[in-house]
């Protein structure tokens, strides 16, 4: 892969442009790009040119992004853990959609949703999220109230997967199941003293919503009584329960994706 151009030195401003978040690191920073999010890359002076900030130049260089070389301490300032560069990104478009909004999206044939219940850990939603991108999820659905917003923390633990996936945040999560449902899903929530394991139920044809709760409290109870099937990831080891992340990226490729397998089309979000 051939490097973008050098980046030009210059001063940089302690802000970032109007309405942005930072994002931090190769991948997020490079996934903010291709999504046409990034206003501007920031690199620190001496990085070195590994795989990963070369293609954030590339990237950059192919969407005309301007990237400026700065001194670390003023990435320092912006972010941690931030591999030698970050960028400035317009704040994900997150939708706050009503129920029948919801129940009017144009969803595909077999389209995957996945909805977190409480999820309250920035780390857990991105890493959520990334699960659900890489399965070919549709949407991403979130409550508004008492659960992890969109920050630059779960943006990179996503790997950016936030800024790629449509993601709608709704007042109620069980109304949302039930417009869900009149919109022709089967919505199977994971909880782990469920009756019937993944292995146990099959996955339905069509579409399917995967929901899960927060790792302490778990499913909401309305939430619970709403959904179709609850079925539980088997655990074979010492520690009693899945983070819903985890819980998500089982269900997803050891119960939905397999049954998929025959000739469905999964990953278009039509």
């Amino acid at each position: 892969m051939t490097p973008g151009p050098e980046p030009r030195r210059v001063r940089a401003s302690t802000e970032g442009p109007a309405r942005t978040v930072v994002v931090a690191g190769k991948r997020a920073v490079a996934e903010a790009i291709r999504a046409g999010v990034a206003s501007e890359v920031l690199l620190a002076d001496g990085a070195t040119r590994t795989q990963g900030l070369r293609e954030v130049l590339q990237a950059a260089a192919v969407a005309r992004v301007p990237v400026r070389s700065v001194p670390r301490a003023e990435l320092d300032a912006q972010a941690s853990h931030h591999q030698g560069v970050v960028a400035h990104v317009a704040s994900p478009s997150v939708r706050s959609l009503s129920e029948r909004e919801l129940a009017a999206y144009p969803f595909g044939f077999d389209a995957i949703v996945v909805v977190l219940d409480g999820v309250t850990d920035p780390q857990n939603l991105g890493a959520a999220a990334r699960s659900a991108d890489a399965a070919g999820a549709s949407m991403l659905i979130t409550r508004t109230r008492r659960a992890a917003d969109v920050t630059p923390a779960a943006i990179r633990a996503s790997a950016g997967a936030l800024l790629h996936l449509p993601h709608a945040r709704v007042a109620n999560i069980s109304r949302a199941i039930e417009r869900l449902q009149g919109a022709a899903f089967t919505v199977v929530g994971l909880a782990s003293d469920a009756d019937d394991g993944i292995y146990d139920y099959p996955c339905p044809p069509g579409r399917v919503a995967l929901v899960a709760g927060d790792e302490g409290r778990g499913l909401s109870r309305l939430a619970r009584e709403r959904c179709d099937v609850v079925v539980s990831i088997p655990m074979r080891g010492h520690v009693s329960s899945l983070n819903a992340s985890a819980a998500l990226a089982a269900a997803l490729y050891g119960y939905v994706l397999p049954s998929r397998a025959a000739g469905s089309v999964v990953g278009t979000r039509r």
